[in-house]
């Protein structure tokens, strides 16, 4: 049967509506997207620590019925029924032993195993600093740190678990709009100088992280003293983002946000902002996931790797815009609170194509930061001196009372130094964060790491110590 003009005119005008549905996101999305980065501000905040048992294992979809709390991102009520992994295979191609083509010579190997009692976690060591300056003057702060003592030397081996997280973003109708994969990062994260051996001034043929810690204990280590971070791809994920979700507020009033909304890099890459307790619920599930199997494991780093994807709070006024903008990546660890305790060190970390976000954050800025604040604070616990953040009006209480290494240098212009990788026909310039010392935090007027210096690699981002913040 011949359709009459009619039904043809009806057809090209549902054709238009479907197409115009199943495109709003990437049409729609894109101003807002980068309205929301513009009007933000780069961020890495704290994250407490989790327990294991709080994840639905297997949980890496969410059915429409279910509600999520605003602000943790647990399951207050739904079914997630038969929601499970929508792809998860061991990587096969990650050579064992590690995720590039390097090799390190390790000297006098020190045993990764817990230094602490009734803890089974990675190796760790413990010191304490007095403050300086302000009202914690004479007060002794102590810390543990990721590795063995540097006066005793020696060479720490952690396995570095990278879970390369992919993205299936859906339409408000359920279906397919975008998948935003890792794979194009795969390689250029496994080659940055996170895991790279690369000279700096406190040491020859060594890893970024490595590099810091050895600055700030450069005068009192031995000389063959590293903490090394073998990679290795354990597993690839891809979990679907749906395009709405439920979320319940503190007065119990449940409301439907926006999931996620997409923006274009200057490189061409897709960048995702996802909401806060949606990705929660997600990190936590996939960290229980690959505790579950045995990929992530209590003697490793284990980081979940995203792809150009970024956090935003909830808007409660307007769900259907983002909120306060952009989470970068965060550390923590999970624990099954049993004796002896078992913890997980963990975090989030996302790749950052170039043009996103000012201050020179891109490529493995997150990763940097992260590694570094794991490196100096693993349980998420040294104290600090409430010290400001730097470039702050004398009189501004923006401040923070912990020893977190990357977040000082976050808030300054110059918060990155460009790095080269070249080797074998591969050639990248990177930006991991500059790192303030653990010096930079006693608030003294002289500091005994490496040439004096209260920030590394460029010691020149942080002239002096912290200011203590304004009573």
């Amino acid at each position: 049967m011949i359709p009459s003009r009619r039904f043809g005119l009806l057809f090209f005008v549902l054709l238009f509506m479907f197409a115009f549905t199943a495109g709003y996101a990437q049409t729609g999305d894109d101003a807002i997207a980068r309205s929301a980065v513009a009007s933000g501000q780069a961020d890495f905040p704290s994250h407490t620590p989790i327990n294991v048992n709080s994840g639905y294992a297997g949980a890496l979809t969410i059915g429409s019925n279910v509600v999520l709390d605003a602000d943790t991102g647990a399951v207050v009520s739904g079914s997630l029924g038969n929601a499970g992994l929508n792809s998860s295979a061991l990587n096969g191609s990650a050579p064992i032993g590690g995720g590039n083509d390097d090799n390190f010579d390790v000297d006098n190997r020190r045993p990764n195993r817990s230094n602490i009692d009734g803890l089974i976690t990675v190796a760790t060591f413990d010191g304490a600093f007095v403050a300086q300056a302000g009202p914690s003057a004479g007060r002794d702060f102590r810390f543990t740190m990721l590795g063995n003592d540097p006066k005793l030397g020696g060479t720490t081996v952690f396995p570095a678990n990278v879970d390369e997280i992919s993205l299936q973003l859906l339409n408000a109708d359920g279906s397919v709009f975008k998948t935003v994969p890792f794979a194009p990062f795969e390689q250029v994260t496994l080659e940055s100088p996170n895991f790279e051996p690369l000279d700096y001034r406190s040491g020859h043929n060594i890893e970024f992280g490595d590099a810091v810690h050895r600055a700030q204990f450069f005068n009192v280590m031995r000389n063959n003293w590293h903490t090394l971070l073998v990679p290795k791809v354990i597993n690839k994920v891809t979990i679907t983002v749906p395009f709405f979700v439920n979320v319940q507020l503190g007065n119990g009033t449940i409301i439907q946000a926006r999931s996620y909304f997409t923006g274009t890099a200057a490189d061409g890459s897709t960048f995702v902002l996802m909401l806060s307790p949606l990705f929660n619920f997600f990190f936590t599930n996939e960290v229980v996931n690959e505790i579950n199997v045995g990929n992530f494991t209590t003697n490793g780093m284990n980081m979940t790797m995203f792809p150009n994807t970024f956090l935003f709070n909830l808007n409660v006024n307007n769900p259907n815009v983002p909120g306060g903008c952009c989470v970068l990546g965060f550390h923590t660890f999970f624990r099954d609170g049993v004796f002896p305790e078992h913890r997980w060190i963990t975090q989030y970390a996302s790749w950052i194509s170039p043009g996103i976000f000012g201050g020179g954050f891109q490529d493995v800025t997150a990763v940097s930061h992260e590694l570094a604040e794991t490196f100096g604070n693993p349980f998420v616990s040294n104290p600090a001196p409430n010290w400001q953040f730097p470039g702050q009006p004398a009189n501004s209480k923006v401040c923070q009372n912990n020893l977190e290494e990357g977040d000082p240098i976050e808030v300054v212009a110059n918060a990155t130094a460009a790095i080269e990788v070249k080797e074998r026909g591969f050639k990248f310039t990177y930006h991991p964060q500059n790192i303030p010392l653990l010096q930079w935090f006693e608030m003294g007027t002289t500091s005994s790491a490496i040439d004096g210096a209260f920030s590394f690699p460029d010691e020149t981002v942080l002239p002096h110590s912290a200011l203590p913040c304004p009573q």
